[in-house]
């Protein structure tokens, strides 16, 4: 018998990670070697699996640095429209493998390291994730920039460069901890820093009316110091760019004035000015109104902004000397995407600029200002939408205050018109809510100031347009625009499961890769038993290294054989972890009632961070470590079913779970998962989807086939019509026995015997103020779960319905969102050229 391939050789074979070259590797070495050399300190000769690590970063590097030089000169010269994508997230993970994918470097750095004696998996271990984002709202911006860059877009990522990342994640005695995510600590060697673009950004002082126009005086200044990241694209030698602001107290900060406190103090306050980039804030769909929260949207947006103008002001290379000073041809030449309402200060920042310091007419600046910005909404939840207490922005940003005013008064003087008399329409569509204390209304502010509003999702713009911004969109329909959400296929797929790219390429060649909608051609093999064989195989590799994984890091040991069940998403009621710990909890009494029946076997994983103070979100994590607690320890029960809490989750263990998934869990409430984007992950990568017509799943289920998803629940209307007639909780527990029990259990203390009432609020909100009705589709969704361990039981038609999801998965790439933003939005058009190399003749 043939001795088995090691991991190294196995990754070797795979045709999708490029050619690996005789000269290429020698060179890979050479420059390897060379990094080493200097990268040591001259007392250590000794190198660290970390100094093995920024030795092949700086190689890579290398290999962009050109490509990134010669991009921008192309953009110089030929003086494209650019595209800025303005962020207050960017979820990006790790940049070195997603590098040598786009680059086709993976299979020639692997020969190189492996010839030095390295394994290229351990040195990959070694890079911290960016954490510069929540969840899908961050996630989404770091799929657009691979798409924007590969489709031969000029466009930047402009966001905040944030010391500290989200939390990392652990759990204590089954509670969350949390923990800094101290992510620069070593050093990145992918950001270079550009002192010489640091720019000024103003907060506090006044405003001052004078005849020759108005004055923002005696404000306090902070500098922004531009941190850039090359964003490669795939195989066509464009690399763009995300610049990252960082916040700097200048020289002269708090020594200017006599300070009381003398100069030490003064050095020592510097922290408070530079606290603006501290710390990315853990809310996910939540809306905190800090003053140091509106000061990084501030912050992030007068830096970009005076960018985009410099750079709209002077067109060609190097030239520093303006070209351009009429600023009507703006939006011809710049697009500003807001990624939700959280850089919302770019449109009054944008007036003030053009008005204030322009001298350009009101009108005419306005006219401009919409032209060039739109606006991309995340969500319906009322207690995410951002509303601005007034008294905080008069002394923050006083002349912002007054544009928004204005900019309000306009609008509602044009509502008027249209509608005489209608005072409560007025006092709806007002920019300004009046009552206890006067806010801001960004969303508001987002749809006036902006030629295009678009949701994330069909049904999630059309709950747009029908309830939320329903008076928005009788007055200015044109604005209002679908643009569904999705995900990179260099990440999602190349990068994280090489093994399916391979056995999806021998079938029908590399090119979906780059057009993911070719994976329809998958459908002529559907019936093919060597496919249906091979998926399964890569399948159930995956699965054996995600459980070597676990073991290793978790010490748990997993069944392979068992259904992997997984639902890993940011900890909130409405996206119903809690129907999942029901489901849960009704196996186990089932198992225990009948422990000689042949049941499905299953391993359920849920993974995910609370924000910290979300308490509900904290109990949710509480309980499901609780059940697992009893259910993993219960003899009776043995590997048939096991509980998992996937901990820290984030981009780098979505990587390694999404591929090694059977069963997708997405079961928010119909309505109130925007659009969701880790259901298109876990599509693309095989496993099937058990979920509510929610968000992207309906798309979803229009492009596999309703027959081929697991579909369960209340749909929209029905929610609707239940909200009307009234939810009542306690109907379901006595008529559903095997809820009652549960919730029993749950509640009596039957999976915390140390603690009888530790899960007692939990309960009393799913019996008494549970606006999501974990209760309503409790029925439906065991039943559903019931029909998927019946499926798994037949690995054949299982695996036949996985080759329909992924042959119907390829609308959800980023690429496709992104074409669509371009034309529809931006008025761009995308580009599947290679531009030259560096090595080429120019």
């Amino acid at each position: 018998m043939s001795k088995p391939l090691s991991d190294q050789e196995k990754r070797k074979q795979i045709s999708v990670r490029g050619l690996a070259g005789v000269e290429n590797v020698a060179d890979l070495k050479t420059n390897f070697n060379r990094h080493l050399h200097f990268t040591l300190v001259k007392d250590r000769n000794v190198a660290t699996k970390r100094d093995y690590y920024f030795a092949l970063a700086n190689t890579v590097r290398d290999h962009l640095v050109g490509r990134w030089i010669r991009t921008q000169q192309h953009y110089y010269e030929k003086d494209p429209k650019r595209v800025y994508y303005l962020s207050l997230e960017f979820y990006m993970g790790r940049t070195l493998q997603n590098t040598m994918v786009n680059l086709g470097l993976e299979n020639a750095c692997d020969e190189a390291t492996y010839q030095l004696g390295l394994d290229m998996e351990e040195l990959q271990d070694m890079e911290e994730d960016a954490g510069l984002g929540n969840g899908g709202l961050g996630r989404l911006a770091a799929c657009f920039l691979d798409s924007m860059a590969s489709l031969g877009l000029a466009a930047y990522g402009y966001g905040i460069r944030y010391e500290f990342g989200i939390f990392n994640q652990r759990i204590v005695n089954g509670w969350q901890v949390e923990e800094a995510d101290d992510w620069l600590r070593y050093g990145n060697p992918w950001e270079k820093a550009r002192p010489e673009y640091m720019r000024p950004v103003h907060f506090y002082g006044r405003v001052e009316h004078n005849s020759d126009g108005v004055k923002w005086v005696d404000t306090q200044v902070v500098l922004a110091l531009p941190y850039d990241t090359p964003v490669p694209g795939y195989k066509n030698n464009v690399v763009n760019t995300m610049r990252l602001w960082s916040a700097k107290a200048p020289c002269e900060f708090n020594l200017k004035d006599f300070n009381v406190g003398g100069y030490i103090q003064a050095v020592l306050d510097r922290n408070l000015a530079e606290n603006i980039s501290r710390v990315l804030y853990p809310n996910d769909n939540f809306f905190e109104g800090k003053e140091l929260r509106l000061k990084q949207e501030y912050f992030v947006v007068a830096a970009t902004l005076q960018d985009i103008i410099r750079r709209f002001k002077s067109s060609k290379f190097g030239s520093t000397e303006v070209v351009r000073t009429d600023f009507s041809t703006l939006p011809d030449k710049v697009a500003i995407q807001l990624n939700d309402t959280h850089p919302a200060m770019a449109i009054p920042e944008l007036m003030r600029i053009l008005v204030d310091e322009e001298k350009l007419q009101w009108d005419k600046a306005w006219d401009i200002c919409v032209r060039t910005c739109a606006y991309t909404n995340h969500t319906v939840l009322p207690e995410a939408l951002e509303r601005w207490p007034i008294d905080l922005f008069q002394n923050l940003l006083p002349r912002h205050l007054e544009i928004i005013y204005e900019i309000n008064r306009r609008h509602l003087e044009r509502i008027a018109a249209k509608y005489p008399g209608d005072n409560d329409r007025l006092r709806r569509m007002s920019l300004i809510e009046e009552g206890g204390q006067k806010k801001i209304n960004m969303a508001h502010l987002c749809i006036v100031g902006s030629h295009a509003v678009n949701g994330v999702a069909r049904i999630h713009s059309d709950i747009i347009k029908a309830s939320v911004f329903k008076d928005f969109y009788e007055v200015d329909p044109h604005k209002f625009q679908n643009k569904t959400n999705g995900i990179t296929p260099r990440r999602w797929l190349v990068m994280c499961n090489p093994g399916l790219a391979d056995v999806i390429a021998e079938r029908i060649g590399e090119d979906f890769i780059r057009d993911l909608d070719q994976l329809k051609k998958l459908l002529r093999f559907e019936d093919d038993d060597a496919l249906i064989r091979d998926i399964a195989k890569v399948k159930q590799e995956n699965k054996l290294k995600f459980a070597a994984y676990l073991e290793e890091h978790y010490k748990v040991k997993i069944n392979p054989e068992s259904m992997f069940d997984v639902q890993v998403k940011r900890i909130h009621e409405y996206k119903r972890q809690l129907l999942n710990c029901l489901h849960i909890v009704t196996l186990y009494n089932r198992i225990k009632k009948e422990p000689r029946k042949q049941w499905t076997p299953r391993t359920i994983m849920i993974g995910g961070k609370a924000a910290p103070g979300y308490h509900t979100a904290k109990m949710i994590i509480r309980l499901i470590t609780a059940i697992g607690n009893i259910v993993n320890h219960d003899p009776v029960v043995g590997d048939r079913l096991k509980v998992i809490f996937l901990e820290n989750y984030r981009v780098t263990l979505a990587e390694k779970v999404i591929p090694a998934a059977d069963l997708s869990e997405q079961i928010s409430t119909a309505g109130t998962e925007a659009s969701g984007t880790g259901n298109m992950k876990f599509m693309l990568n095989g496993a099937l989807t058990i979920g509510t017509m929610d968000g992207a799943n309906v798309e979803m289920a229009e492009e596999a086939g309703e027959d081929n998803l697991f579909i369960f629940g209340m749909r929209v209307e029905e929610v609707e019509e239940m909200d009307k007639k009234g939810y009542h909780a306690t109907e379901y527990y006595n008529r559903i026995p095997e809820l009652k029990q549960a919730i029993d259990q749950i509640s009596g203390g039957f999976f915390s015997p140390s603690q009888p009432d530790l899960f007692k609020d939990i309960v009393n909100m799913l019996m008494h103020h549970d606006r999501f009705k974990v209760f309503a589709d409790y029925e439906d969704y065991i039943k559903c779960q019931e029909k998927v361990s019946a499926l798994y039981k037949n690995p054949r038609e299982w695996t036949r319905k996985v080759i329909q999801n992924i042959a119907g998965s390829g609308k959800f790439s980023s690429d496709r969102t992104i074409a669509q933003y371009a034309r529809e939005i931006w008025g761009m058009e995308p580009s599947l050229a290679k531009i030259a190399a560096p090595d080429d003749p120019r």
